[in-house]
């Protein structure tokens, strides 16, 4: 082939520098181009000055022979993309039973390293079909335990193969040797601490623990988060390893005796060890619960959640609640706060879900805006979860309601289409609030006529529901969630699904209320009939003679003649003088009538207040003032 191409510099084809590079393409097979990527070399045509090359998305192109030897680069047949060319089959296979031949393939293709994104390139998704992470978990470990590997802490630093084995112990050891700073050493510690049943028999957990003891002290009180995650470490290691403290080591107290800022604390600490530095700020503070409530309003949601539930796995859970009341009922709660309310609102905290949360949020997000936070993480949280508002609002009366419309009507806090969004969640929970929204005065009037008798109980039967019935199903609720696993539960679920029922019927009732109109028909006019009226009526088919008493929307009583004004024979009868005809819809076809007298409502057929609630007396009449 070499020949065939130097007589090519002969006939003046390509220069003689082109030589080398096009032998070397042609004898590796493979190629590398910077824009086109990789191609398999099909053949040389000297006669026309061509290399005929496949890449992927041009096969059979053709380069001219001195482009293509100064363009493209030579590539192995060993190579992890000639192999995937030539065998993806058998590198699968490969990948599935032997992790680090697969590795190995890649970065030797790479000069000996690679990072790990530039493995997961090269084999993802024609080699690893699976779960990458998965796989790569599995790979990762098995590297750190091959001596033929250095696996790095950082993910951007390359993975390196070398020639010569060295011990998982050495490597450990030279490792933590070349860490510069507590910080570094903590990470290669973590590394020892996951290795360290492999380690047993070494010196390596006894160095580590030594090493880590003296940058404790020296970070005593310039950095006492950072001495504190050593100490931790520390501990997790001699634990782990089945070694004894040594005498005068610092431990935990140390820190918590100079009884540091908690917030401060804990900005400094990865939020993986939050949990840890609670349980052991506990450990050494006897009113611990009082002090990790003042810290709730000013950290992240994440650690609101540590917070909250060590307060609750530690039996100061109601520490908690009125903690959380009080932040919200003075509209002090931060957004944070917030935000991990909003998406705990679990049974334990159902007496605080109530309108006044999400007014607080509003409260909070406006806040926000005027100190000028870039956080949206609360604002973002009320408009992806649809079922927030809805379960905020659900057991709030009409008036809570209304003013909670006007609210967010007036909040700078949404834009014109996020209000909308919300709105619409509230309407599609309170139907009767949609006049206020779309501002629509010219619909049809809603309202009936009712006796204030049966309005007096409509409003006793609203009262027991809103004051004793409504919160015994949550004290409910609270009790069976107690019983423990929430999937096996039967009182549990009974009781949710008496909640919705209770506040189906208040929703019903709110609605029936706001349209009901108190009227005294005991001093209603009789010149046509209508409620308040005892009509004689006589059936033109069949000459039959009826007395019928019309009175309001809940007073209809078909045993003595009572009728509701609402009902379609009601209807028909309403406005007419004596004498008319009427006709109305029966389910067996058509009725006709004749009134033939009107008078009022006989005082014995009159409605008669609750025993214990006497009727509402009716309004005064209007003056010409």
């Amino acid at each position: 082939m070499k020949e065939d191409i130097e007589q090519l510099v002969s006939a003046g084809t390509i220069s003689a520098r082109h030589v080398a590079p096009l032998v070397s393409l042609v004898a590796a097979g493979y190629c590398q181009h910077r824009s086109w990527g990789f191609g398999r070399i099909r053949t040389v045509d000297g006669a026309a000055g061509k290399l005929i090359v496949d890449f992927n998305q041009k096969p059979g192109h053709q380069l001219e022979l001195q482009f293509a030897a100064d363009s493209l680069k030579p590539i192995s047949k060993d190579h992890i993309l000639a192999r995937k060319h030539a065998d993806i089959e058998g590198l699968r296979k490969m990948a599935a039973l032997h992790h680090l031949e697969v590795v190995k393939i890649v970065l030797m293709s790479y000069g000996g390293k690679a990072t790990v994104d530039q493995v997961q390139q090269v084999l993802v998704p024609d080699v690893i079909q699976s779960d990458w992470k998965k796989w790569w978990e599995s790979a990762r470990s098995e590297l750190k335990k091959d001596g033929h590997f250095q696996v790095p802490i950082k993910k951007a630093d390359p993975i390196v193969y070398q020639a010569q084995e060295t011990s998982l112990a050495d490597r450990m050891l030279a490792d933590f040797r070349q860490a510069k700073g507590l910080k570094a050493r903590i990470l290669i510690a973590a590394e020892v601490l996951r290795s360290v049943e492999d380690l047993k028999g070494t010196s390596v957990v006894s160095e580590v623990i030594s090493s880590l003891n003296a940058d404790i002290v020296s970070h005593l009180n310039t950095m006492p988060a950072l001495a504190l995650e050593g100490i931790f470490m520390r501990d997790e290691l001699r634990t782990a390893a089945g070694l004894a403290p040594t005498d005068g080591e610092v431990t935990a107290e140390a820190i918590w005796s100079k009884t540091p800022k908690l917030t401060d604390l804990f900005e400094e600490i990865p939020a993986a060890k939050h949990r840890r530095t609670l349980e052991s700020f506990k450990t050494y503070f006897p009113d611990w619960g009082a002090q990790i409530v003042l810290i709730l309003n000013m950290v992240p949601a994440k650690l609101v959640g540590e917070c909250a539930r060590l307060l609750m796995q530690e039996n100061r859970g109601q520490l908690l609640k009125d903690t959380l009341a009080r932040l919200i009922s003075r509209h002090e709660a931060g957004s944070e706060l917030l935000l991990w309310f909003g998406k705990e609102r679990t049974d334990f905290f159902a007496d605080l879900i109530s309108p006044e949360v999400f007014r607080a949020m509003m409260t909070s997000i406006e806040r926000d805006q005027f100190n000028e936070r870039k956080s949206n993480r609360l604002r973002d949280f009320i408009l992806d979860d649809q079922n927030l508002l809805p379960d905020l609002i659900e057991v709030a009366d009409v008036d809570v309601i209304k003013d909670l419309v006007r609210t967010l009507q007036l909040s700078p806090s949404f834009d014109d289409m996020d209000k909308r969004s919300l709105l619409a969640r509230v309407v599609k929970q309170y139907p009767i609030v949609q006049s206020m929204i779309t501002g629509d005065t010219a619909r049809q009037d809603h309202t009936f006529l009712v006796s204030w008798p049966s309005l007096e109980r409509r409003k006793a039967e609203y009262e027991d529901l809103v004051q004793k019935r409504i919160p015994a199903n949550v004290r409910d609720i609270a009790l069976a969630r107690s019983y423990g696993d929430l999937r096996e539960n039967h009182e549990y679920k009974a009781a949710k699904e008496m909640q919705k029922v209770l506040n189906r019927q208040k929703h019903e009732l709110e609605l029936m209320l706001s349209r009901a109109r108190g009227v005294d028909f005991a001093t209603s006019k009789w010149e046509v009939a209508g409620p308040g009226t005892q009509v004689t009526v006589t059936d033109l088919d069949s000459g039959k003679v009826e007395t019928l008493a019309l009175l309001g929307a809940w007073d209809g009583d078909p045993d003595r003649n009572v009728l509701n004004y609402l009902t379609p024979l009601g209807q028909s009868l309403m406005n007419k003088p004596v004498g008319s005809e009427v006709e109305f819809k029966t389910e067996g076809g058509k009725r006709k009538l004749r009134i033939d007298a009107i008078a009022p409502v006989p005082a014995h057929l009159l409605p008669v207040a609750p025993p214990d609630r006497p009727a509402a007396p009716p309004p005064p009449a209007p003056t010409d003032e």
